[in-house]
């Protein structure tokens, strides 16, 4: 190998740890999120509040749009991202009242 690709593959391994490491941080942190709309949804359940909050949804996802530009990320990308989740939570919360 020459000294070019010898370096190449040093960033590149490089790269990829750093990239497991965040996802792992990815996955620690949406299980946390998810520990707190589980508790949000047993509390619904149990004063029988609806699974969905359309406002607040909506107030999310524009404060997740705005924190993407911030973060140089598509917002777009953050936006799907987040009705992704919120997606998840209200199918949850759904199943918690039946």
């Amino acid at each position: 190998m020459t000294d070019a690709i010898t370096r190449a593959a040093e960033i590149l391994k490089d790269h990829r740890a750093s990239i497991d490491r965040l996802d792992a941080i990815l996955v620690y942190t949406l299980a946390e999120r998810f520990k707190h709309t589980q508790a949000v949804g047993h509390l619904k359940a149990q004063h029988e509040l609806p699974p969905s909050d359309p406002n607040r949804e909506a107030r999310q996802i524009e404060r997740l749009e705005g924190l993407a530009k911030d973060a140089d990320l598509d917002p777009e990308f953050a936006k799907k991202f987040l009705t992704f989740i919120i997606s998840e939570v209200i199918r949850h919360h759904e199943h918690l009242q039946k």
